[in-house]
């Protein structure tokens, strides 16, 4: 018996002829392998966003070849995520989606292992990152943009400034979003925003730790103006970064309202700034 033929209704024509700039797949997830500067490699989970351009001639795309695309970087890639095995996806993706322009973004949580300032106790911090891969038809190869989540603690320095006792204190959120020359170490980028803020965050305080970090904090009371401020001062300075833009935003204690700051340096390029 013949098998029916099944009417492949994407590749039909549109009946809005529009283009459609980016169509594809979200949520994807999967586990990943990402370079760690102490480890060598961390193993941890990716929730992937992938998608082609389409043109206005065609109905629709064809989903189920990103998927496919994805399980042939794993099984390639090892599933580890660097600039070579990203290449590799978009342009497979270009190649099985017929499309001109494709990419990719590989959201993730990161951690590092921290110690306590004091005792020395040990667990691991998370961090938020994002790895996106854009690729053109002809185009030599993508153009990326690396997006870092780092916690931090602030304190106002006018609360300090005018209360008897005390301070308002809170956490705060340095968001990255980095175009580079050349390969970087993660740790690298969070330990800019570490230091940029009143005090770094910790998974593991004992009492003695405890004490360390608060007075640490209240010593040196930053807005969220002066911790925009220290980062953007360092990724200018910074020899591979030839864009930026960091995003700072504070969980008010003692107000109704967050209160956040943003600066971006480098081309036109925009990235939420």
């Amino acid at each position: 018996m013949e098998e029916a033929v099944l009417q492949d209704v994407q590749s039909s024509p549109s009946s809005v002829a529009l283009d459609i700039d980016r169509v594809g797949v979200k949520r994807v997830e999967l586990p990943l392998v990402v370079k760690d500067r102490e480890a060598g490699r961390q193993h941890t989970v990716a929730s992937v966003d992938m998608g082609v351009d389409l043109p206005a001639e065609f109905k629709g795309t064809h989903m189920s070849r990103f998927v496919e695309a994805l399980e042939n970087w794993r099984e390639v890639s090892g599933e580890e995520l660097d600039y070579a095995s990203m290449k590799r996806l978009l342009s497979d993706v270009l190649e099985r989606l017929h499309a001109r322009r494709a990419y990719a973004r590989f959201s993730f949580p990161y951690f590092r292992i921290r110690k306590a300032p004091v005792t020395g106790h040990a667990a691991p911090v998370r961090y938020t990152c994002r790895l996106t891969g854009e690729l053109e038809a002809g185009q030599e190869g993508p153009h990326f943009l690396l997006e870092l989540d780092v916690p931090v603690t602030t304190v106002c320095p006018c609360s300090k400034a005018i209360s008897r006792a005390g301070a308002h204190g809170q956490r705060a959120t340095v968001r990255l979003a980095l175009r580079m020359n050349r390969f970087e170490w993660l740790e690298g980028f969070i330990d800019i925003a570490e230091s940029s803020g009143s005090a770094p965050i910790y998974a593991l305080l004992k009492r003695p730790d405890e004490k360390f970090v608060t007075e640490q904090a209240y010593d040196n009371a930053l807005f969220v103006e002066d911790v925009v401020r220290n980062v953007a001062a360092k990724l200018e300075a910074h020899p591979s970064v030839t864009w930026f833009s960091v995003e700072v935003e504070s969980e008010e204690s003692i107000h109704g309202h967050n209160a956040f700051a943003c600066i971006e340096r480098g081309t036109n390029e925009k990235a939420g700034c």
